[in-house]
């Protein structure tokens, strides 16, 4: 079986390139696992030497891939290719992105790669190319439902060694959160996160720890009602499952040393109240994980960096971080240790 894993390009005009060239040269300290990099082999090697990185480029196919990781960087070069500059976005990339993510999702959908490991993309270029998809975790999961009668739903966690975070709600105002938070949507949420969990990073019994919506989980009701009629419900139904939930407790006091020994993951009813506390603690370390999929996907928690990009300054600390978790959530998944 492959240990291989499939590293999308992302955005080439962003960060993703020089981070892949970066995680390679720092493959043996940093106990990078071998990946094959979807991507314009000509584009990474003018990179690689405008960046001054003697890094071996190799064209390869699946097959090929891992066993020339140590000597060379693996390419699988994509049919769609663009003249992309480092720092400047441009919808004639798109096809390529595009291509990367679909060609990467069938090499783990065949089994020719083990994980999935994506580098940033920009919707905002993407839809200027006439991408329909809301972005690039829905498109995923478009792509994982393709022959199926059910779409997966994704749930997306941020993981570090020291926290993992899951928000119920992600992308939405913050005055829209009570209107679209239902214990129907947390316990949906927790179901995904204790099954993974179990799957996919070996804890036998995930413990659930649900954040209040409100300050002080609602001062029993005077700080607002939600947590007392679509929180504490959801925990109970969650209980009732079988799964360790606990709270809603209020935020402000979950996320301290003491506290986090007591649960797996935090799951925040929005976005920035499960987001600050990690990129606080691990700013530089934190894996976006996308659960509720039939294959392993983690990627770099943050963006294309376009105003970096380019400039050698790039720091490959979370696609490292990326790459060694999805590792890791693949020996689990096979019963081993990695």
């Amino acid at each position: 079986m492959p240990r291989l894993l499939a590293l999308t390009q992302g955005d080439p005009a962003g960060v993703g390139p020089e981070l892949a060239l970066a995680a390679w040269r720092q493959r043996e300290e940093r106990g990078i696992p071998p990946f094959a990099y979807l991507g314009d082999i000509a584009m990474l090697s003018r990179l690689a030497a405008q960046l001054g990185l003697p890094v071996p480029l190799r064209s390869v196919t699946w097959g090929e891939a891992e066993a020339c990781f140590t000597a060379a960087l693996p390419v699988i070069e994509l049919d769609n290719r663009s003249p992309a500059q480092s720092g400047q976005p441009d919808p004639a990339n798109a096809a390529g992105v595009i291509e990367a993510i679909e060609r990467g999702v069938d090499a783990v959908a065949t089994g020719r790669a083990t994980a999935l490991v994506t580098n940033p993309i920009a919707k905002s270029v993407l839809y200027a190319a006439g991408f329909q998809h809301p972005g690039h975790t829905e498109f995923l999961a478009e792509l994982a439902g393709r022959g199926r009668e059910v779409t997966p739903r994704p749930v997306m966690m941020i993981w570090s060694e020291d926290l993992a975070v899951i928000p119920v709600t992600i992308h939405i105002p913050l005055g829209a959160v009570s209107g679209h938070l239902t214990t129907e949507l947390i316990v949906e949420t927790g179901r995904i996160a204790a099954a993974d969990l179990k799957r996919r990073f070996g804890v036998a019994r995930p413990r659930l720890a649900l954040c209040g919506l409100n300050p002080h989980a609602g001062e029993g009701g005077a700080l607002g009602k939600e947590d007392g009629t679509i929180v504490a419900p959801a925990v109970e139904q969650l209980r009732a499952l079988g799964i360790e939930a606990s709270g809603p407790y209020p935020a402000d006091t979950l996320f301290h040393a003491r506290a986090r020994a007591n649960y797996d993951v935090a799951l925040g009813m929005y976005h920035d109240q499960a987001l600050i506390p990690i990129k606080t603690i691990a700013f530089d370390e934190g894996v976006n994980v996308t659960l509720g999929l039939p294959f392993i996907r983690t990627s770099p928690d943050h963006g294309t960096a376009f105003d970096i990009a380019g400039k050698g300054i790039a720091r490959p600390d979370s696609l490292c971080a990326a790459l060694r978790l999805a590792a890791r959530m693949a020996a689990a998944e096979r019963g081993e240790t990695a």
